[in-house]
């Protein structure tokens, strides 16, 4: 697997704060990844640190260069999203459109506007006359259009309705993912992304606590539904988890063999949701 971004102890303080404890990752090219952390664990620190956007303790290789010394070359092979709604609202699609053509070398303008030409988009219309979801699709064409190595979101989709956030992540899968292409996203709605996820990493107190591909994660984790007379048999396993639902106990466990499971109760696969929950635990306490 060729690194596209390779951090060892990445460090970061803010005055009184630490925001990255030595986080350490990996991320490999052709792969999207999701980069899930309550409030405050790191995660815009660990982006911003890969756009050469703050400084930083500890090593940080991205597409083969360090971003304090290398960002402008760096942001060549680099697209950055961090709200579709960060548009100046006075701007109109046809000088949004100028403007990235102007900046980014790897902008394709007949790429842009034949995807422009599948949307109701005009070229003269301004921002603030658009809907959010054509504000998403004008995002959409400018971001597709630059044949970017490595595409990091933050956060992409928020305050839109889920029929946009769904369209945003589909044509992302459809008109501009591919094997030479890497995604790093970051977002609360973990459910919506998880099925295009390849990896996935969880971020708590500036720390890497999970770092694993979606197909291990099915192999390693597991939920199982647990009636009363299995309970104390379950809480012998030591589970990650445990919740009650409709009189039955949910246990997440990590790492115990299927068979051993499957004598205590129902046993699925956990969602990316449930399993952040368990791992975060105790975090706003």
């Amino acid at each position: 697997m060729t690194a596209v971004v390779t951090a060892t102890g990445l460090s970061k303080r803010y005055k009184s704060s630490l925001a990255l404890d030595g986080a350490s990752f990996q991320i490999g090219s052709g792969r999207i990844v999701g980069l899930i952390g309550p409030n405050g664990a790191g995660k815009t620190t660990a982006l911003k640190a890969i756009l050469g956007l703050t400084t930083f303790e500890g090593q940080l290789n991205v597409l083969g260069l360090d971003p304090r010394k290398d960002r402008d070359k760096l942001m060549e092979q680099v697209c950055f999203i961090a709200d579709v709604a960060v548009l100046p609202r006075w701007i109109r699609v046809k000088d949004a459109v100028d403007f990235v053509a102007n900046t980014h070398p790897r902008f394709d303008r007949a790429k842009c506007d034949a995807f422009l030409a599948r949307t109701k988009l005009q070229p003269q219309q301004k921002v603030k006359q658009l809907s959010k979801g054509m504000i998403v699709q004008l995002h959409l064409a400018l971001v597709m259009s630059i044949d970017a190595r490595l595409l990091v979101l933050d956060e992409p989709t928020l305050g839109l309705d889920i029929l946009y956030r769904k369209q945003f992540y589909q044509s992302l899968l459809e008109d501009y993912f591919d094997e030479e292409k890497t995604i790093l996203v970051t977002t609360h709605q973990v459910e919506e992304i998880e099925h295009i996820l390849t990896d996935l990493m969880f971020i708590r107190d500036g720390k890497i606590v999970l770092d694993t591909d979606m197909d291990s994660l099915g192999e390693r984790f597991a939920e199982v539904l647990v009636g009363a007379e299995f309970a104390h048999a379950a809480r012998e396993l030591k589970p990650l988890d445990e919740r009650q639902v409709f009189g039955k106990s949910i246990f997440l466990f990590d790492n115990v063999s299927r068979p051993e499971l499957e004598r205590l109760g129902e046993v699925r696969r956990p969602s990316i949701g449930d399993l952040f929950v368990a791992t975060m635990k105790g975090t706003y306490a």
